[in-house]
C-alpha cells in the first residue's frame, strides 16, 4: 500500500523514470526497515524489480568485423553523467534491497572477521642508518601509522599518521614512501580517489611539516639521489594513464621545472624508478610482458647520464641489483625459468659481458634474489612451492634450503635493507599458519621467530588441515590444488566448496594464510586454491601455457579442478562457489559461459570481461601494455581467439549461476563500465531466476575501499551472499 501511495504521488510529478524508481525504493525501504516490527509481507513489498538498462545502438568497429554494443553508453570517462550515475545507483539500491534480507548475517560476519584482527598491531621493525622503521595500527583506527625509533635512545617519531591524512576523505592511500639518504626527509605518494594517480609530497622529519613541493599525475614509485635534494618520479599520460616520463625534481623548484630525463616511446612498456639495495644507484626500470631494460645512474652524480645494463630486445627479460662493484642479474636469456648472471659495474652495456652465477634449471623457477656481502639468497619455485635457497659466495656447493614443516607453504623475503650482515629476514605462511617473520643466520643456521601475526577470535591452527592434490586438465596436464578444511572433515560429497584462482600475468596464487576465509571453513566449507595455468606456480612454462592463444587453458583448468573435487567426494556438486577478481574476474565470466551448471554461484570482483572492445581501444589505460598478455585484436588470429572467450561477447540465452559482481567507479585497471555492461547484458540473456547483484563502490578504485575495516566488511558481504544461498543464517 505504501509503495502504491508513493507511486501515485510521483505519477503527477515530472521525474525521470530512473530517478522515480530510486526514490520509490529508497523511501519505501527506509520506512519499512525502520519500523519496530517488520513482517515478511512488508519485506516482500519492499523488494523492487531488477534494474533494466536501456539499449542504444553503437557500433564497435574493427578491420575484422563490426559488433553492436547496445550498452556502450554506460562508458562515461568523466564519471559525471547523471544517466550513467543514476543507473549505477539503481543497481546499488537493488543490491542493498536484496542484501537487507540477510543483513543480520552480514553484520555477524563483519564482527567475526574484524574480531580475528589484533587492532593495535605493529610490523617487525627493521634497522637502517640511525633508526628502526615500522608501521603500527591503533585500536579502532582504519589506517596505519608509519613511525621510526632512534636506535640510540628508542624515542618514537611518527612520520605519517595516515588516519589524520585520510580524515574527511572517502578514499585515501599512501602508496609508497622513501626516506632520504640523510634520513631527514620523507617522500610519499598519496591517492585521494582510488584511481592510482599519485601526488608526491615531501615531509621534513625534523619539523613534521610538508614542504611546498608537490607533483601530481604520477605512478607509485620514487627514488632519491645521494644529495638529499634530487628526486625521481614517473609522470603518467593524463588520458591513457600509462607511465611515460621519468622526471627529476630538485627540492624548492616548481613542478614545471621538473626535468624530463627519459621518455618511453613504446607504449607497451611500464616505467618505474628505484634505488639499488645499497643506494649507490638510481634505476629506471622499463618493462613489458616479454622484455625489460634497466638504465642506471650513479646516485652521487644526478647530472650524469643513465646507462643501460643491456639494451632491450624482444623476448629478453631481466632484473638486477648491485653489490660491491658488480651487478647480479636474474634473466631469461637462453633460460626460460631464469638464471643468475653477474657483470662488473664498469663493464655494463653489453649482455655478452655477463658471467653465469647460477645455471638454468628446467624444474626450478628463480623468482627473486637478495644480496649480502657473503651470501646470495634465492627465492625460487619448484613443485608449485616457493622456497628460499642460501648460497655462500665462496662455497656455492654448500648451498642449502630453509626447511619447512608443512607440505604446502610460502616463503618469501622480508625487508633486508643492509647488505653487510649474516642475518636474512624472511616470511613464512601457509593456509593454517599466520604470516610469520623469521631471521636466519646464514652462517650458523640459527633461526629466530621475530613475530607471527596474532589471530584472535579463538583461532587455533590445530583445528585445521591442509592438503595438496592434483587435478587432471582437459589436455592431460596435472594442475596443483591447495585445500583447507576443518579437521574431522569427511569426504562424503556433502561439503560446500569455495574455489579461488587468478591465472594471469604469471601471478601465482600461493597457499598463504587468509584469516577471512575461516568464516566459511568454520561453517563446513572446503577452501580450494586452483593453481591454474597463466600463473607461474610450476615455472615459466605454466604462464606461457595460459596466455595469448593458450588462454582458454586457464578456464578449462579451473573447471577441471571443480570436476576433480566433486568426483572425488571432497564437495557436493550443487554447492560449488567460485571467486576471482580482475583477470580472475575474467575467469569467472568465462566459466559462467562455459560451465554454468557446475556452479551454485560465482563472485566476480572488478572483472575484466569486455576483452575485445577494451583491447581495441588504445586510449583505455593499460591496453597497449597488455598486447603480449592477451593479444592485439588488430591481428585477426588474436581477434578471433579473444572474441571466442570474451565473457561479454559470449553471453547466451541460458541459465546462469547466481552472481555477485563488484566494481569501483574510479578503477583505472578495469574500468567500471566493463562489469556494468556485462551485468546489463546478463539481465536480458539469463533464463534463470538466480540473483544477479551488481555493486559499485562510488568512492574507490581497483583495490576497493581504503580503510582496513571497510575492506573486511566487503568480505563479509560476499560471504553472507554465499551463505544465504545455502540457507545458512548463523
Amino acid at each position: 500500500m505504501l509503495r502504491v501511495l508513493i507511486e501515485n504521488f510521483l505519477s503527477m510529478q515530472k521525474i525521470p523514470a530512473m530517478q522515480k524508481n530510486r526514490f520509490i525504493h529508497n523511501n519505501v525501504l527506509s520506512l519499512l526497515l525502520t519500523a519496530s516490527c517488520v513482517s515478511s509481507f512488508w519485506l516482500a513489498a519492499a523488494e523492487q524489480p531488477a534494474p533494466i538498462a536501456i539499449q542504444q545502438p553503437f557500433t564497435v568497429s574493427s578491420a575484422h568485423g563490426d559488433r553492436q554494443d547496445p550498452y556502450y553508453w554506460l562508458r562515461d570517462d568523466s564519471r559525471s553523467s547523471p544517466t550513467v550515475l543514476d543507473y549505477l545507483h539503481q543497481e546499488n539500491d537493488y543490491f542493498t534491497a536484496y542484501a537487507s534480507k540477510y543483513q543480520p548475517l552480514t553484520d555477524k560476519l563483519t564482527r567475526e572477521i574484524i574480531g580475528r584482527i589484533k587492532q593495535d598491531d605493529s610490523s617487525v621493525p627493521y634497522s637502517k642508518g640511525d633508526y628502526s622503521y615500522y608501521s603500527r595500527y591503533e585500536a579502532g583506527k582504519e589506517y596505519p601509522i608509519y613511525a621510526r625509533k632512534a636506535l640510540k635512545d628508542g624515542t618514537e617519531q611518527v612520520m605519517l599518521d595516515v588516519n589524520t591524512l585520510a580524515a574527511g576523505k572517502d578514499f585515501y592511500q599512501v602508496a609508497n614512501w622513501q626516506v632520504s639518504p640523510d634520513q631527514n626527509l620523507l617522500a610519499y605518494l598519496e591517492d585521494n580517489s582510488g584511481r592510482r594517480q599519485y601526488t608526491l609530497k615531501i615531509r621534513d622529519l625534523r619539523t613534521g611539516n610538508d614542504l611546498p613541493d608537490e607533483l601530481s599525475g604520477l605512478s607509485g614509485s620514487v627514488a632519491w639521489a645521494a644529495d638529499n635534494q634530487t628526486l625521481y618520479v614517473i609522470q603518467n599520460d593524463p588520458v591513457t594513464l600509462l607511465s611515460t616520463t621519468v622526471l627529476q625534481h630538485k627540492l624548492g623548484n616548481s613542478p614545471a621545472q621538473a626535468m624530463a630525463l627519459y621518455r618511453e616511446a613504446d607504449n607497451s612498456y611500464f616505467l618505474s624508478v628505484a634505488n639499488s639495495s645499497d643506494d649507490n644507484y638510481v634505476m629506471i626500470n622499463a618493462g613489458s610482458t616479454v622484455s625489460d631494460e634497466i638504465l642506471v645512474q650513479d646516485a652521487t652524480k644526478p647530472a650524469s647520464a643513465f646507462m643501460a645494463l643491456a639494451p632491450r630486445q624482444r623476448d629478453f627479460k631481466y632484473s638486477a641489483n648491485h653489490i660491491n662493484g658488480r651487478w647480479v642479474i636474474n634473466t631469461d636469456w637462453n633460460a626460460p625459468n631464469f638464471r643468475l648472471m653477474s657483470v662488473a659495474a664498469n663493464n655494463i652495456g653489453d649482455r655478452n659481458n655477463w658471467q653465469e652465477l647460477v645455471a638454468h634449471n628446467d624444474k626450478v623457477f628463480i623468482q627473486d634474489i637478495e644480496l649480502f656481502d657473503n651470501y646470495l639468497a634465492i627465492n625460487e619455485r619448484s613443485d608449485g612451492l616457493r622456497r628460499i635457497r642460501i648460497m655462500p659466495w665462496q662455497s656455492p656447493d654448500k648451498a642449502f634450503y630453509i626447511a619447512a614443516e608443512e607440505a604446502a607453504y610460502v616463503t618469501g623475503f622480508d625487508v633486508n635493507p643492509e647488505q653487510k650482515t649474516e642475518w636474512l629476514r624472511y616470511s613464512y605462511t601457509s593456509l593454517t599458519t599466520p604470516n610469520s617473520v623469521y631471521r636466519l643466520n646464514m652462517k650458523t643456521g640459527e633461526k629466530q621467530l621475530l613475530k607471527q601475526t596474532e589471530v584472535l577470535g579463538g583461532f587455533d591452527k590445530n583445528n585445521y588441515a591442509t592438503e595438496r592434490v592434483w587435478a587432471t586438465a582437459s589436455d592431460g596436464v596435472k594442475v596443483p590444488v591447495s585445500l583447507l578444511y576443518r579437521k574431522g572433515f569427511k569426504r562424503d560429497g556433502s561439503a560446500p566448496l569455495y574455489q579461488y584462482a587468478y591465472g594471469s600475468y604469471g601471478s601465482s596464487s600461493d597457499p598463504a594464510f587468509r584469516s577471512t576465509v575461516f568464516s566459511l571453513v568454520d561453517r563446513g566449507f572446503v577452501y580450494a586454491i586452483a593453481h591454474i595455468r597463466g600463473g607461474q606456480e610450476m615455472g615459466r612454462h605454466w604462464y606461457e601455457q595460459g596466455k595469448l592463444l593458450n588462454k582458454v587453458n586457464t578456464f578449462t583448468d579451473y573447471i577441471a579442478v571443480t570436476d576433480y573435487l566433486v568426483a572425488n567426494n571432497y564437495v557436493a556438486k550443487d554447492k560449488v562457489f567460485g571467486m576471482g577478481g580482475s583477470a580472475g574476474g575474467l575467469l569467472m565470466g568465462a566459466v559462467a559461459n562455459m560451465a554454468p551448471e557446475k556452479y551454485r554461484a560465482l563472485v566476480a570482483h572488478v572483472p575484466f570481461v569486455d576483452v575485445v572492445t577494451t583491447m581495441l581501444d588504445e586510449t583505455i589505460p593499460l591496453t597497449t601494455n597488455e598486447f603480449d598478455e592477451w593479444g592485439n585484436p588488430k591481428e585477426k588470429a588474436y581477434y578471433d581467439y579473444m572474441l571466442a572467450y570474451s565473457p561479454y561477447d559470449q553471453l547466451s540465452k541460458q541459465a546462469y549461476p547466481a552472481l555477485l559482481v563488484t566494481t569501483g567507479l574510479y578503477d583505472s585497471q578495469v574500468q567500471y563500465f566493463e562489469p556494468a555492461k556485462w551485468v546489463a547484458k546478463l539481465r536480458t540473456h539469463k533464463t534463470d531466476k538466480q540473483p544477479l547483484l551488481f555493486k559499485t563502490n562510488m568512492e574507490a578504485g581497483h583495490g576497493g575501499k581504503s580503510g582496513r575495516f571497510a575492506r573486511l566488511a566487503e568480505h563479509a558481504q560476499e560471504y553472507a551472499f554465499i551463505l544465504n544461498l545455502l540457507a545458512i543464517d548463523h
